[in-house]
């Protein structure tokens, strides 16, 4: 077990023995709601009366902004909802590698306990600051749009869920309902959609500070590749696979090593084969993929390798036959590897390694890559001190989860902000509650039928 876990469980521990204090101390004015438990207090009302009044104009205008992100984070969520759809129905390899079910709430050491290697780890302390931070400013912007609207706060609060952990759930703002639908549809809207507005402030907020804080606390410390070299030749040249003459294509993908002769240049292994096209990547015989080299390249013979060009650098210092020692990291330890230099087809000394650059696509693929856009690509880089990832992660997790309640908050289903914003969307259209009504309740239906059809091909997918 790492310290941080040790640290982790200890600050775990300390938290439920002070929440339960603070439920038994607090008992008499605590009342239940459905599953949770609300401690009721109006302290955050004089702040939200305070931010309403005094920027009053500009959250006016602000309004705007917020339903019109409102309604590109609605289409976004409708679209991406419909990506998973399709992935969970017709790609069953990756759902089987992601492995967490669709439906599944974002809780303590979900990455180290289903290992999913593509996610940071995930502790007690970056889950309760982050649902602090998500929760409050989610809450408080309902709270603080709904005093430009003229809309009272009544209380002010935070919740608890006794039933998995008694711990801090979410905090809550409870509004005058009765003046809420009496306001402008517009208003109402402004309301409503004020929420996901400050999740993603807080996770642009989360990406500059993540910016600054990985600025000040890592360096480059290696370069990582992302394949062994290949290349694309028709499936007519091959002329021999392990010295037998090529009979028919068929099965050519199991060929994961062999010794393949191609328009006369020797191959270690299939890569893809495209049968449509007559194509095939195979992997050149090279230092890299004989040692099954893996791993960022952190120094050669002792030269610290933090760049492209010094990798390149380095390699053509020596000569076609030297030998040279490489230290690799893999995620988990360092390993020291001899390879012996090879001639590459160009002529020159090489490992056979390649880098691929890789063009952001689609809207969330460009939002990731605009998010990390102040890391160099290809380039592996450390802590300067012990703690700094962990509080990296924390950032890191920070503008995920803000980013993903924005969008999940605004699907138009009746649970969510998303449900009375589409309804209110419709009322405002055709003017008719009957419309209304009907296109929300049926929208929410056909989503609620697709969230089933998504959980029966996840169990699917184990079968």
């Amino acid at each position: 077990m790492d310290k941080f876990m040790i640290l982790d469980l200890t600050l775990l521990g300390l938290f439920l023995i002070y929440v339960v204090i603070f439920l038994i101390r607090k008992r008499k004015k605590i009342r239940r709601s459905g599953l949770l438990y609300l401690y009721h207090t109006k302290w955050g009302i004089n702040f939200i009366d305070k931010i309403g009044n005094k920027y009053k104009k500009t959250l006016k205008v602000l309004s705007h902004v917020s339903v019109w992100l409102g309604y590109g984070l609605m289409a976004l969520m409708i679209y991406l909802f419909g990506r998973i759809l399709y992935i969970y129905v017709f790609h069953a390899d990756i759902v089987r590698a992601v492995k967490v079910p669709p439906i599944m709430p974002l809780i303590p050491y979900l990455p180290q306990a289903f290992k999913l290697n593509f996610l940071p780890d995930f502790y007690f302390v970056h889950w309760i600051i982050v649902l602090a931070i998500i929760a409050i400013t989610h809450e408080f912007f309902h709270g603080i749009f709904a005093k430009v609207a003229g809309v009272k706060t009544k209380t002010t609060g935070f919740g608890f869920f006794p039933f998995f952990l008694p711990v801090f759930l979410a905090a809550f703002v409870e509004l005058d309902e009765t003046t809420m639908v009496k306001k402008s549809n517009f208003k109402q809207r402004a309301v409503l959609s004020a929420g996901t507005f400050a999740n993603i402030l807080t996770a642009i907020l989360g990406v500059i500070l993540m910016f600054g804080f990985f600025s000040l606390t890592f360096s480059p410390a290696g370069v990582v590749y992302d394949d062994y070299a290949y290349d694309v030749v028709n499936l007519s040249s091959i002329e021999t696979i392990n010295g037998f003459p090529l009979e028919n294509f068929e099965g050519l993908e199991k060929f994961t090593t062999a010794e393949i002769i191609a328009n006369g240049q020797n191959y270690y292994a299939v890569k893809q084969v495209d049968m449509q096209n007559e194509l095939i990547a195979l992997y050149y015989e090279s230092p890299a993929i004989k040692q099954n080299l893996t791993g960022a390249i952190l120094q050669i013979n002792e030269e610290q390798i933090t760049s492209l060009e010094k990798l390149s650098l380095e390699v053509n210092r020596y000569e076609i036959g030297e030998t040279i020692n490489l230290n690799t990291f893999n995620g988990e330890e360092k390993e020291l590897i001899e390879i012996t230099l090879e001639e590459s087809p160009a002529g020159e000394p090489w490992l056979g390694i390649t880098f691929v650059e890789r063009k952001p696509k689609g809207v969330m693929s460009k939002i990731s890559a605009w998010t990390t856009s102040y890391k160099e690509p290809h380039i592996y880089y450390e802590p300067d001190w012990e703690f700094a990832q962990y509080i990296y992660d924390l950032l890191w997790w920070l503008v995920l989860i803000s980013f993903s309640v924005a969008l999940v908050n605004m699907l138009p289903m009746g649970i969510f902000d998303g449900g009375r914003f589409f309804y209110l969307t419709i009322l405002a259209i055709t003017k008719s509650e009957k419309k209304a009504e009907k296109s929300f309740k049926v929208l929410t239906r056909i989503l609620l039928f697709l969230l089933l059809i998504i959980m029966i091909f996840w169990g699917k997918s184990f079968l």
